[in-house]
């Protein structure tokens, strides 16, 4: 029950929509497939499957909105549901920043949906772990680690004719790899649509390789370094930046894209102004054959490719439609984070370089190679400054060689300050959902020392 074709959900939303008495109703309809296996200590430890659909109805009446749900799909249930909205409705308050429904849309093609991952068995699962553990014992190491795959869809549809559908799946490992004494530990995260081009050997590898290379890390003075930042050392700084671009954070002076201006007749935000190195382009694209995603936003509104930073120049800005018609500025939408009950990252898109990382080492004389960042957390949101720390693989690089491993730093940066001090990128790599080149970033700030591995 839980994948519904595309004329199974539109079959079952007319049935709901025909039980409305209210002024206008949308409905959305989640549907999710999906499994997953966890080790830990070089067994696995749990495994499990997730099998469900869930409908939500929103019914309206002049600008009173109330949300009901269910997983039960009998008429009785329908119509049950439909009338504890409009319940819910009658006794809700006027919403002052209320937008009608939209009406039909026009969708682009989008090959979110891969066979392979559908196909993901039990076995098949407990083979990509086994893959990993076999990895972690041959070296006498230890891993833990998570494989998840997901066949989701989701389908919006309303009164006023919109209809949207997309079906889409997703798989993702992680795992984490140590010496035997704790001493090192290396990381490694892949993630597809696509489950054949998975392979939890391959990746289990790279983590151990880093485990056993970053034992005994050597303490080095806190300060500003030269730092080489694999793509998982960054995505997160990247997507908590997007997180923040909104129009109306910015327009109401609480982000860092606030114009702060006092000439009258200034513009309130920094759409159009540079703000970053000319290198610098982030894009979102529904159709990226790495990091396809449904073409529509979560309200059904049409989703195309859009630049939000071109060149360095700060190009579009997320916006709501009810903010779009209070200032009188196109609507944006922006592609939600994905088709699943539990939904995800925004799949942003950095343009990159030719550099390899292995170039990067070579053409640096001296910095430290960072795997990942972790624990991060927000500092002040005009600046966008973060704090947070490096982990499972943290080495100091002199004379384009990798020396040493270190121990962890705490460091404290901003993605704005790190986006114009961009010495070299590489070529994009899907991560969380995202496409993230590797960077080579001067003056970063490390604070601190840490001794977590």
């Amino acid at each position: 029950m839980a994948i519904m074709t595309q004329s199974e959900a539109k079959a079952l939303m007319t049935r709901v929509i025909g039980f409305s008495k209210a002024e206008s109703i949308e409905c959305n309809l989640n549907g999710e497939v999906s499994g997953n296996i966890r080790t830990a200590r070089n067994t696995v430890s749990t495994a499990g499957e997730l099998n469900d659909t869930i409908l939500t109805v929103q019914s309206t009446f002049g600008q009173k909105t109330g949300v009901a749900t269910t997983n039960e799909f009998t008429d009785e249930a329908l119509e049950s549901v439909v009338r504890r909205s409009e319940e819910l409705a009658r006794l809700a308050p006027d919403n002052p920043e209320f937008m009608p429904i939209l009406g039909p849309q026009e969708y682009i093609e989008v090959n979110t949906h891969a066979q392979a991952t559908t196909d993901v068995t039990p076995a098949w699962r407990a083979d990509a772990a086994d893959a990993c553990i076999s990895v972690s014992k041959e070296q006498g190491l230890v891993s833990s680690g998570f494989l998840n795959d997901s066949d989701t869809f989701a389908a919006i549809m309303n009164s006023k004719g919109l209809f949207a559908y997309n079906r889409s799946t997703d798989i993702n490992f992680s795992a984490t790899i140590r010496t035997e004494d704790g001493k090192g530990s290396g990381w490694v995260y892949r993630d597809f649509h696509d489950a054949s081009k998975m392979d939890t050997r391959e990746a289990s590898r790279i983590a151990a390789q880093k485990a056993v290379s970053s034992a005994d890390g050597k303490a080095m003075e806190p300060g500003k370094y030269t730092v080489i930042m694999e793509p998982a050392a960054t995505v997160q700084l990247l997507l908590n930046m997007f997180n923040n671009m909104g129009q109306r954070t910015a327009d109401e002076g609480r982000s860092f894209l606030s114009n702060k201006s006092e000439e009258e007749g200034a513009p309130k935000n920094r759409l159009g102004q540079k703000m970053f190195d000319e290198r610098v382009t982030i894009y979102t694209d529904p159709q990226s054959p790495d990091t396809p995603t449904p073409p529509f936003a979560g309200d059904g509104a049409a989703c195309h490719r859009t630049e939000w930073i071109k060149n360095g120049v700060v190009t579009n800005m997320p916006n709501s439609r009810y903010w779009a018609e209070k200032t009188g500025v196109p609507y944006v939408p922006t592609p939600f984070a994905g088709n699943g009950l539990f939904g995800g990252n925004t799949s942003i898109i950095m343009e990159g370089g030719n550099e390899s990382l292995e170039d990067m080492i070579k053409n640096t004389r001296r910095g430290v190679l960072v795997t990942r960042l972790w624990y991060i957390r927000q500092l002040d949101p005009q600046s966008l400054m973060y704090t947070g720390l490096t982990r499972d693989g943290t080495f100091y690089i002199e004379d384009g060689e990798i020396k040493y491993p270190i121990k962890n730093f705490r460091f404290n940066e901003s993605p704005i300050i790190m986006l114009n001090n961009l010495e070299a990128l590489g070529k994009p790599q899907r991560i969380q959902g995202c496409m993230i080149p590797p960077m080579k970033i001067r003056d970063f700030t490390f604070s601190s020392l840490s001794d977590a591995v």
